[in-house]
């Protein structure tokens, strides 16, 4: 029996043609007709102006984003399309970490995995999958029907799925193997370290930093590290690790730190030779400023302070600010390693936001920007999923 699948047609021949270039997004302001009673999940397929075919995909009726791309033309979403989408990003994975000390690392990346939506992240034995809106969530159980032996062939003895409404705890549902534990050690370029799978950020532990921890470790030889919003350690654990005489990390969350320190004990540190200060970051540097103390290295990893387009002017004001009391801790010859995790910041933005104007007499030279690791892939059409930055000045 042949399917019926429902035609949704644009009515903007801008937005057919960012489609036909290979962005995953359809507005909903975009689509003239055909997504009326149309359910989350659900397989339509995208028309031009004209009602030439641009690809198919999965309805989200109720979000901004009304549906995310899959494939092009006319080609459907089934079963044959969902194993080729997973056994190229398992493949892909494999080649990045085969033989190489790292078991943490994103195994699907959305849509830079052309599976808009899902996000499947490994930590070892645990596999943890996160979903972007209604219509992939709709879709899960197929989707880990193909994932699931895929994933065992890594390794992997557990697949959860982390959900949790916004401003919620989060939960863990378990789909495949084993019950995970609350917490698991993994490695990262040999460095161990402890994942709170239950309590954590994400889905348990910011990956997307991974290549930045090592490059800070690399850095941090012989200096004072000062490590801003420092969350679980990661920069913190490289920084002491790679021989930072000492580090300082200061972050609001005391349940944060305690993950940290248990991370040091793990890779053979004294987190006692270390600090770990829950504050809130400005007044941090606010009081340190006032006693002078200066830092040969320094960090700063933000949560988003642009999670929509309309905050982007008070975003852009709240980089400048700290990014000025930042410059304003270093000591001669320091670095300042700047990150911003927002999509709506675009590079340039964020780097206007270092620039001598905005600190204000303390000019500093861009050495690097960097961004995620190769385990984040993008779409070349697809800015959106550039989103992280991450500065090293001197």
């Amino acid at each position: 029996m042949t399917r019926v699948v429902r035609e949704v047609v644009l009515g903007r021949a801008a937005a057919a043609e960012r489609i036909a270039h290979g962005h995953p997004w359809v507005w909903r302001e975009a689509i003239a007709r055909g997504l009326e009673g149309a359910s989350a999940g659900d397989e339509v397929q995208v028309m031009s102006t004209d009602k030439t075919p641009l690809g198919r995909g999965l309805a989200d009726p109720d979000s901004p984003i009304a549906i995310r791309m899959w494939t092009r033309g006319s080609d459907p979403i089934d079963g044959r399309l969902r194993r080729a989408r997973v056994d190229r990003a398992c493949a892909l994975r494999t080649w990045l970490f085969e033989g190489r000390p790292t078991n943490a690392y994103r195994v699907v990346n959305g849509e830079g995995d052309r599976m808009p939506g899902l996000v499947v992240d490994r930590y070892a034995s645990v596999a943890v999958a996160r979903t972007d809106g209604a219509a992939v969530a709709k879709r899960l159980p197929e989707l880990v029907d193909t994932l699931w032996p895929a994933l065992q062939a890594l390794g992997v003895l557990t697949l959860v799925h982390r959900t949790g409404a916004k401003g919620q705890p989060p939960a863990l549902e378990l789909l495949r193997g084993e019950p995970p534990p609350s917490s698991i050690r993994v490695e990262e370029h040999g460095v161990a370290f402890v994942v709170d799978l239950e309590r954590g950020q994400k889905t348990g532990a910011f990956l997307d930093q991974r290549e930045n921890r090592r490059r800070v470790g690399e850095l941090s030889r012989g200096r004072r590290v000062l490590n801003l919003f420092s969350y679980s350690g990661g920069f913190s654990l490289h920084a002491a690790l790679r021989g930072a005489t000492h580090v300082t990390s200061v972050d609001v969350s005391a349940a944060a730190h305690a993950t940290a320190q248990e991370s040091f004990r793990v890779a053979g540190l004294n987190p006692a030779a270390h600090a770990f200060v829950s504050a809130d970051v400005r007044q941090f540097l606010d009081t340190a400023r006032a006693r002078k103390e200066r830092w040969d290295l320094l960090v700063s990893d933000p949560p988003s302070f642009a999670p929509s387009e309309k905050a982007l002017q008070r975003a852009l004001a709240s980089y400048r600010g700290l990014h000025r009391a930042c410059s304003e801790v270093l000591a001669p010859g320091a670095i300042l390693c700047a990150a911003s995790c927002s999509s709506h910041v675009d590079a340039s933005a964020f780097l206007a936001t270092l620039d001598d104007a905005s600190l204000e007499g303390r000019p500093l030279t861009l050495l690097e920007l960097r961004g995620a690791g190769p385990d984040h892939p993008t779409t070349a059409a697809f800015p959106e999923g550039r989103y992280l930055k991450f500065a090293v000045f001197a």
